[in-house]
């Protein structure tokens, strides 16, 4: 034989073990490149010299109604981006509720804060301090006047309740 018939001949048997489901030397995948591996030919040998017999393969493939690994690969995947489309699209939804929220709370704020520096500003505002409470390092009003009145003995009493 030559060497193009013999390698028709090697890429008909190799197609013939793929689509019974007995590959022997590739990974039984319905693809070109699985077709050129298990005939032991280069995947060019099928897109280039033998394009017929590639033609053959995938209408023997879609003969038999199944997709190919590459197509069912390919529409899981299209499904995950598709599921992980709407999450994205409910996820850009609330951020962009949560921005017309924080808007109107920084509006808000800074016409408070606006109305604020007018009060302080303005010569009517009056200032008054307030009282500070005691503490414990400077007495107030009842520590000083305890602190005025002779000390007395524990256990004795004051002349003045005798």
């Amino acid at each position: 034989m030559s060497g193009p018939t013999d390698e028709r001949d090697r890429i008909r048997a190799a197609m013939d073990r793929i689509l019974a489901g007995r590959p022997q030397r590739s990974n039984g995948a319905l693809t070109v490149v699985a077709l050129a591996a298990e005939a032991q030919v280069p995947r060019n040998a099928l897109t280039q010299r033998h394009p017929d017999l590639k033609n053959e393969f995938y209408a023997r493939v879609t003969e038999r109604g199944q997709p190919t690994d590459a197509e069912t690969r390919l529409r899981k995947r299209v499904v995950k981006l598709k599921e992980l489309r709407q999450k994205d699209q409910a996820e850009l939804e609330q951020l962009r509720a949560d921005v017309e929220g924080l808007v109107r709370t920084v509006n808000q704020l800074t016409l408070e804060n606006q109305q604020l520096r007018e009060q302080s500003s303005s010569s009517a505002a009056i200032v008054r301090a307030l009282p500070l409470a005691p503490s414990p390092c400077r007495p107030g009003p009842a520590h000083l006047a305890a602190a005025q009145q002779p000390a007395v003995a524990p256990g004795v009493l004051p002349e003045a309740r005798r």
